[in-house]
């Protein structure tokens, strides 16, 4: 039988001329076979039998064949070569060559030998069509399986259970699991490894009741199948059925052990995972490359790294600690726990890196602050992926430096590389902290062109941006696009409206996210809290503080007491703001007695505002905003040694105030302005341009309110510390800058003072331009000489 050459093969053998040798015989064949070690070997063997003649006697050739394919060292082509030179091969012979074939990594060659047994008239038996299948399965060639299947038809093999069964999951591992099941259905025969094969299906797919109703007609049940259910149990969270199957075994073998463990570790009860593995060891099971990387997930969410270095003896000890997969898994866990030392040195000392390596590495370093050790093996990187990119400009973006994060987003788009959602999320947040509209808006276009699907998540962030950057149409466009919406969704569009001073629209979007069956959860609620504070709506409040209590079985957290105490504080009720406080079931936080100090400043309450600041200031000395309300409150009295001595122990303390700072984006660019800056490149055009705004607001009347100066200075003095507000250095570069109508974007890092806010209604009617500024707890849209807080924030 002359077979052609395959395509890519080394060149064929050149086997010398046959003399007959009468010493070598089949057990000495079999034996030095069996001895085999090296390539070199193999093929003295190969030689001897040519010279001797043994290579024409098919049994002895086809021996050789079987361990030609399954050594290791010898190539696959070699093999192909032994093969093609057997003069009269049989069935049994095409059956080795095909397997070798799909043990061997190229299961499309078997299909191949297969079709020269047809075209040579050789019979197929009931072993060469499931390994056939068997190279389908492989390459998830469903159309050749069925093609497969009609040979096996007309053969007649199609009532063969073990034919029937690598049918049966060949189907199941293409994701057939309808011709699986008719398959299943139609077997007259039915085997363990059937019942198995298609219960092993449906945990594939994750249908908890085909596989419910399967296993309980299981003729007879043994560990394989009750594995089976704890995996899927664990895959749907349901722990409890996970917990009783486990129970019920009267035979667990390591499968069990691990299914129940990783059942335990993706349903996030960490502390469970590691008590069974500490169960699992006392009963002496041998753990598992599978066990252990469960486990070490489980230490990395704990932050148990004593336990994680006890798992990593032991799996020194059984010999496993080369695996690459547990070596990352080891470089997580040592690097969640802070050990980022001991991450770096199984890093350096591995023989074996993937890509996991390095981003496990990577995501280390930015876990642990580590940025320039982080930005240097990422630049090293041999080759980077989605998940390298994504892990540095999330790391950036979770630590707030944007202005890098942006930079890398520029770089990962100069590498052609598409970005994924993680990335996106972290760029467009990168973007709403530091106000930089015209890029967000490009990113957001750029998803567009690009078509990607915008998902909750996305769509839930693209919101937040737009809201936070006072775009609100934008953000009502995304909303209405979204395909699926979550209750973070909701949540976004209720606080961005109340932030930008549309309560109405507010606290009417939530009444439809509750129309429309999304369930509000606690972030809702501070949300809808917010809005009414926004307004002083204090019986609404109120009403929707008791029906997350009593409708929504909502316990209430310190943020939402802290909205009650501002509502309250804020249209000045501050003896029941205080008794609220008294009341709360837990200590309120710092922004909670903030806004009660902050309302008393307001109201003119200098008593209660003197008695609650210097009670906070003892207990936080070194908190800047409770001393600056309490120095503020001082100099409102006009008590200027009570300032100076509130000034002496922040000194004392080394408090610093934060100073007021201002971003506006022009042409892509983010500029930041700081009280009384004097270091931006066109400050001399601004200061020109502060002089004209000074003048004309003086013909609008404007009065500076120099009560908002807590300096013992004049009032010519006052007046100009308050032209150099940080809002109104960046409100002149915005006149400067930006064209009209374009609005001018302030974000303020504080709250904005009562002399700015004036100042800006102002400069909106006598420039005729829109200023929209974002201060520390809300959106002012200044048109045409008014707010849209309506002078109350």
């Amino acid at each position: 039988m002359k077979f052609p050459k395959l395509n890519g093969l080394s060149k064929p053998f050149k086997f010398p001329t046959f003399t007959f040798n009468p010493n070598l015989t089949l057990p000495i064949l079999e034996t030095q076979l069996q001895k085999c070690q090296t390539i070199k070997q193999f093929n003295q063997i190969l030689s001897q039998m040519i010279l001797s003649g043994l290579f024409k006697d098919n049994f002895a050739a086809s021996r050789l064949l079987k361990f030609s394919t399954e050594l290791p060292f010898i190539n696959i082509n070699q093999s192909y070569q032994i093969f093609s030179h057997i003069e009269n091969p049989n069935g049994f012979i095409c059956n080795t060559m095909m397997k070798g074939y799909v043990q061997r990594n190229s299961p499309c060659k078997a299909i191949w030998v297969y079709k020269l047994m047809l075209e040579k008239n050789l019979a197929a038996d009931n072993y060469t069509y499931p390994i056939l299948i068997q190279s389908c399965s492989v390459r998830l060639a469903e159309f050749d399986g069925k093609c497969i299947q009609d040979h096996v038809l007309k053969v007649g093999f199609d009532s063969d259970v073990y034919v029937r069964n690598t049918l049966i999951k060949m189907y199941v591992v293409c994701g057939n699991l309808h011709d699986a099941r008719k398959m299943f259905d139609e077997s007259p025969v039915l085997d363990l490894v059937s019942w198995n094969s298609m219960l092993g299906g449906y945990v594939l797919v994750g249908n908890v009741d085909e596989a419910k109703y399967v296993y309980d007609r299981m003729p007879e049940r043994n560990v394989i199948a009750s594995n089976s259910m704890i995996v899927l149990f664990g895959k749907k969270g349901n722990v409890v059925d996970a917990c009783r199957f486990f129970n019920e075994m009267k035979e667990k073998d390591l499968v069990s052990w691990s299914a129940l463990i990783s059942c335990y570790e993706q349903n996030e009860m960490y502390e469970e995972a590691l008590t069974l593995f500490k169960e699992m060891n006392a009963n002496g099971i041998m753990a598992d490359e599978v066990v252990v990387l469960s486990v070490l997930s489980a230490c990395a969410c704990l932050l148990v790294v004593m336990i994680g270095k006890l798992v990593h003896g032991m799996v020194v000890k059984i010999g496993i600690e080369t695996y690459v997969n547990l070596q990352n898994a080891l470089i997580h866990m040592y690097s969640s726990c802070g050990e980022v030392v001991a991450a770096q040195k199984l890093f350096s000392g591995s023989c074996w890196l993937d890509q996991i390596s390095w981003n496990s590495m990577i995501s280390g370093y930015l876990k642990c602050g580590e940025f320039e050790k982080a930005r240097a093996l990422f630049d090293s990187m041999p080759e980077k992926d989605n998940v390298s990119w994504s892990a540095m400009i999330s790391g950036y973006a979770q630590q707030y430096r944007f202005v890098e994060t942006l930079e890398l987003f520029r770089e990962l788009q100069i590498d052609g590389i598409m970005p994924d959602e993680t990335t996106l999320v972290s760029v467009i947040s990168a973007c709403t902290h530091m106000a930089a509209l015209d890029q967000g808006k490009w990113i957001h276009a750029y998803i567009r062109k690009n078509g990607l699907k915008i998902n909750i998540i996305l769509g839930t962030t693209l919101i937040n941006m737009y809201m936070k950057l006072g775009c609100i149409e934008d953000a009502l466009k995304v909303f209405s696009g979204l395909e699926e919406k979550g209750v973070s969704t909701w949540n976004a569009l209720i606080l961005g409206l109340a932030m930008n001073g549309l309560v109405d629209k507010s606290l009417k979007t939530f009444s439809e996210m509750k129309e429309h069956g999304v369930i509000p959860n606690e972030i809702t609620f501070v949300a809808v809290l917010g809005a009414c504070r926004h307004m002083g709506l204090v019986d609404e409040g109120r009403c929707h503080f008791n029906s997350m209590i009593k409708e929504h079985k909502i316990e209430p957290n310190v943020k939402h007491y802290g909205c009650m105490v501002d509502l309250l504080g804020r249209v000045g009720m501050l003896k029941e703001a205080e008794e609220l406080i008294e009341s709360m079931p837990m200590a309120p936080d710092v922004s909670t007695w903030g806004a009660l100090l902050g309302a008393c400043r307001k109201y003119g309450d200098n008593e209660t505002g003197e008695r609650i600041g210097r009670k906070l200031v003892e207990l936080h000395p070194d908190h800047d905003g409770f001393n600056v309300l309490l120095s503020n409150i001082y100099a409102s009295k006009g008590s200027w040694d009570g300032v100076l001595e509130v000034r002496k122990m922040m000194m004392q303390h080394g408090v610093v105030k934060t100073p007021g700072c201002s971003m506006i984006e022009a042409h892509g660019k983010v500029h930041e302005f700081l009280a009384g800056d004097k270091t931006h490149p066109q400050i001399k055009d601004i200061e020109h341009m502060l002089d004209e705004v000074a003048m004309k607001l003086k013909t609008e009347g404007y009065a500076p309110d120099t009560r908002e100066v807590s300096l013992d200075i004049d009032e010519e003095e006052k007046e100009t510390t308050l032209f150099r507000h940080s809002e109104k250095l960046a409100i002149a570069f915005g006149l400067i800058a930006i064209d009209p109508p374009t609005p001018i974007r302030i974000v303020k890092n504080l709250r904005i003072c009562n002399d700015c806010h004036t100042a800006a209604k102002l400069i909106s009617k006598a420039f005729n331009r829109e200023i929209v500024v974002r201060d520390r707890h809300r959106f002012h849209h200044f048109k045409q000489g008014s707010c849209s807080c309506i002078d109350y924030w």
